[in-house]
């Protein structure tokens, strides 16, 4: 595998050419000039899904030299991270590690922390600023220092990117998923797997399926339509598969229609395996598997984490695919190939990894192109939702004060959120971001205005002083939100982290009553808020001028902030999620369940397709920020639509023009509306998008191929997917609610 110095950089040559293929159906005729990269070394042979299937033979001799005990100590844990090998033959453990943005610190066999200090790696921003950014080259890049990472870490498999759709705003691992919409989330998803697995690390799309929520999540049983989960649950897992790649897959926690996700005979074996083809290796998630007949049929392939139903004393060999299993076969109740086969699976992502049979190249570690990848994604994906009056970007000429104010200007974000922990070699603060960018001219003070602690309460002598730092100042940055809870570790609160989920959407630690405070004595604000997704706003929002989404901006966050604030960088994020003006305007809350019924947890997904701007749109409900949306310090022309048929494809062509001043980037979004079904459809849907970059003046014509299968549905009764001949709307725009241009077009 070849390394690249840059990776953040725009793929060259044949390499963009076979990545964009993969992972977007949209081009531009121009593009920036940055420098080509060099092309990337790949696995030999892959099948339509991305498994080699170049060793089968060398596979099928190694299976028929070993004892059945050594076939099912592959297929459970042998330690905290790593399952069973057959050292006589060759055989290493898989070693996984989390997470979906950076490599987690060491834990060796146990599950206590390391602590050995030679564990730093790059702390990414997390999943929904990824998403934020709408680039499938960055969402590349940010696979490639995964991969690479991981690599040097000795690790075999990293656990992600996580796909699970934003279904509500209160879910505690939204921060790691990457959007409410299918496509978005596909797009995404390809690019991240790419990079992972161009460096010969295996990529572990998770969790499948239907892990929208944790509270409850090792419980909920979720019902949905099958409209639903074919067309918003499933494309996404779909794509990971089928045109990312994606060696491995991890079965979800919750019941799906009454059968537990990682052994569910529909999921798995009928679509995973059946349907998509899938030749890879099902691992569960940690302590998922809870039947041993039903991981045997419905094809889990690896346990893990079962240890931590068992401890402290643990035996791996009882895991529900240990020693019973051994007695199943002997007895004649399970036939020995159906053991083979997930033993043959396992050794595919071995030898597609090159830990049989080939040699790695080496990795790299928390690099200085690693960092730069870092604060690219970060930079890109900050979404300027608010500025009124111009009040951003702030002027380090005519800014003399400024007063930073808010705990988490100053909080480290890292080691929070659970399973996705990360250990960087530093992060860079807010605070620090401006404070290093403005130098000794500009003064920068700083008040804390609230405490992260679980009392939550306003402190009164915080207020004040973040009050009196607000007037003496000219202008003001407040930086709140949400955090990954009050401590590190995993009891530390239900804000962003695994296996708890928000309690509402108010801002938690008395914010709202400090902000509105702050906005009284100094209008000239400028809020951040951090996290995984949207805070109630309604308490203070027609109070201030300018608003800036960070998300969890990762090691360079503070750097990329800054930059953005003070104009050095031109925001190009767009939401990949809905901001509702309340959580009772969320379709989950407003049609669906949630979090279940208390004495069946049962959850039933009433509100069924229409899923985030789906319902918004739809519905006509007023979202306060939609999706798609996001500002500039420059503006975009649209112009010159020119949509027509091209073959069972539909071909959009338009020319998209810097009309302002600074150079910047736009998201030319694309959306369908079928004017007339014989099923409720929602009002749009996205189908294709291009970030495109262009300098002041500038025009490039964004050329987008809509395929056959944009304007289709899921039929239920003829359980397939159908396009019904009719009129349909091209609508583009800059955001969800900002369509600029439109056509129509009959298919």
């Amino acid at each position: 595998m070849t390394h690249r110095s840059s990776s953040w950089r725009k793929l060259g040559g044949l390499a963009f050419a076979a990545l964009l293929a993969a992972c977007s159906s949209t081009q531009t005729t121009s593009t920036s000039g940055a420098p080509a990269a060099t092309a990337v070394q790949t696995s030999p042979a892959p099948d339509p899904n991305g498994i080699s299937m170049a060793h089968e033979a060398d596979i099928n001799k190694l299976i028929s030299q070993m004892t059945l005990e050594e076939k099912v100590n592959m297929l459970h844990a042998s330690s905290s991270f790593t399952s069973g090998g057959v050292p006589r033959l060759g055989i290493p453990e898989l070693t996984t590690s989390d997470g979906p943005h950076g490599v987690r610190p060491e834990h060796g066999r146990d599950w206590s922390l390391d602590n050995a200090g030679n564990d730093s790696s790059t702390y990414l921003p997390t999943g929904i600023a990824l998403a934020a950014t709408w680039n499938p080259e960055l969402g590349y890049a940010f696979g490639e220092v995964l991969g690479l990472e991981a690599k040097a870490r000795g690790k075999d498999v990293i656990l992600g990117p996580g796909v699970n759709i934003m279904r509500t705003p209160l879910n505690g691992r939204n921060f790691e998923y990457l959007s409410e919409d299918p496509y978005l989330t596909s797009r995404m998803a390809v690019g991240y797997i790419k990079g992972v697995q161009d460096q010969g690390i295996a990529a572990c799309v998770k969790h499948y399926a239907a892990n929208n929520q944790e509270i409850k999540r090792a419980k909920v049983d979720v019902h949905m339509s099958e409209r639903a989960l074919r067309e918003i649950y499933l494309p996404a897992f779909k794509a990971a598969i089928t045109e990312g790649g994606a060696l491995t897959i991890m079965g979800a926690y919750n019941k799906f229609r009454g059968q537990y996700c990682t052994h569910n005979q529909y999921l798995i074996n009928d679509i995973l395996k059946g349907e998509w083809g899938f030749k890879g290796l099902v691992m569960s998630d940690w302590g998922a598997v809870l039947n041993t007949m039903e991981a045997l049929h419905n094809g889990t392939d690896l346990e893990m984490g079962t240890d931590l139903l068992q401890m402290p004393n643990i035996n791996y060999h009882k895991f529900y695919l240990g020693d019973t299993v051994v007695t199943l076969v002997r007895s004649g109740k399970v036939p020995e190939a159906l053991i083979d086969d997930k033993v043959r699976r396992i050794l595919r992502v071995m030898y597609h990894t090159n830990m049989i049979g080939g040699k790695r190249s080496p990795g790299a570690l928390s690099t200085k192109a690693h960092q730069q990848t870092a604060q690219k994604v970060a930079e890109e994906a900050l979404v300027l939702l608010k500025n009124e009056g111009n009040l951003l970007p702030l002027s380090k000429d005519k800014v003399k004060t400024i007063a930073v104010i808010g705990a988490n200007a100053t909080r480290k974000q890292a080691m929070g959120g659970g399973s996705s922990q990360v250990r960087p070699p530093y992060e860079v603060t807010p605070l620090q971001g401006i404070q290093q960018l403005v130098g000794t001219g500009v003064k920068v003070t700083y008040a804390p205005g609230f405490e992260v602690t679980r009392a939550e309460k306003a402190n009164p002598k915080l207020i004040a002083e973040a009050v009196q730092a607000a007037k003496n100042a000219d202008r003001v940055v407040y930086v709140g939100g949400w955090t990954h809870g009050y401590t590190d570790n995993w009891d530390g609160g239900a804000f962003d982290a695994e296996g708890a989920d928000k309690p509402s959407l108010t801002m938690p630690f008395a914010q709202n009553q400090l902000l509105t405070a702050v906005l009284q004595a100094n209008p000239n604000t400028v809020v951040v808020l951090i996290g995984g997704g949207p805070v109630d706003m309604t308490p203070w929002i027609n109070q201030t001028k300018a608003v800036v989404q960070a998300w969890y901006p990762g090691m360079e966050g503070g750097t990329a902030l800054a930059k953005v604030l003070f104009g050095e960088i031109n925001p190009s994020g767009k939401l990949p999620v809905s901001f509702p003006n309340r959580l009772q305007d969320s379709p989950a809350h407003a049609l669906g369940q949630y979090p279940g019924d208390k004495d069946t947890i049962r959850l039933e997904y009433r509100e069924d397709i229409f899923v985030g701007y789906r319902y918004f749109d739809t519905y006509k409900v007023a979202p306060l920020f939609s999706f798609g949306h996001g500002l500039s310090y420059t503006s975009f022309g649209y112009s010159n639509l020119d949509v027509r048929q091209d073959g069972d494809a539909v071909q959009v062509r338009l020319q998209v023009q810097n009309t302002g001043r600074l150079a910047g980037a736009e998201v030319v979004q694309v959306y369908v509306k079928d004017e007339q079904a014989s099923v409720k459809r929602p009002e749009k849907e996205l189908k294709g998008f291009q970030k495109v970059f262009l300098r002041p003046n500038e025009s490039k014509t964004v050329t987008l191929t809509l395929p056959k299968d944009a304007f289709q549905f899921y039929d239920e009764a003829k359980r397939q997917w159908v396009l019904e001949p009719g009129k349909f709307q091209i609508l583009v725009g800059s955001s969800s609610r900002d369509i600029r241009e439109q056509a129509e077009v009959t298919l």
